[in-house]
Parts: C-alpha cells; sequence; structure tokens
C-alpha cells in the first residue's frame, strides 16, 4: 500500500466499514503499533465523482482491501492574474 492508492474498503477490511467507502492514501503509519497483517493510515475518503470529502485515520487489514484505478484526473481552475485580461 503506497500513498496515491485509491482503495474501496469493506467489512473484509475491518468491521468498521459496515458501510463500504473508497479512499486515496495519503501516507501509512508506521509509528503505529498493530496487531499482525494490520496497519494504520491517513486517507481521504472520496465520494462518487472521486473527489476528497473528508480525511481519515483508519485501521484495517490490507489483506482485505481492493485496489481501484484512479479516476481521471481534473484539471485545477486557474485563476485569473490580478490585472491581467484573459482572451478566451
Amino acid at each position: 500500500m503506497r500513498p496515491g492508492d485509491v482503495l474501496h474498503l469493506t467489512r473484509a477490511a475491518s468491521v468498521q466499514f459496515i458501510r463500504p467507502i473508497a479512499v486515496r492514501v495519503i501516507r501509512v503509519l508506521t509509528d503505529r503499533h498493530t496487531y499482525d497483517c494490520w496497519l494504520w493510515i491517513d486517507a481521504y475518503e472520496l465520494d462518487a465523482a472521486g473527489d476528497a470529502v473528508r480525511r481519515r485515520t483508519l485501521f484495517l487489514m490490507p489483506a482485505g482491501a481492493t485496489r481501484l484505478e484512479p479516476g481521471p484526473r481534473r484539471p485545477a481552475p486557474r485563476r485569473p492574474i490580478p490585472g491581467r485580461v484573459v482572451v478566451a
């Protein structure tokens, strides 16, 4: 599991996921002690459009997580430069 991975988490990953969720991994928290085959991650919970809706710290079994292909990345909105006229 690496930063940027998009995961589908169900009860197979942990009993806390009664309602399955999709997350994007920020980092694996290696400084926390866990049971064998379990780990802590920081992640963004994703909505149906693939947008981050909240940040979460999760305890899960990676073997129960399913990797998803990340959706297409939308370009960031362009901000106008003050004092400059933009011609489209």
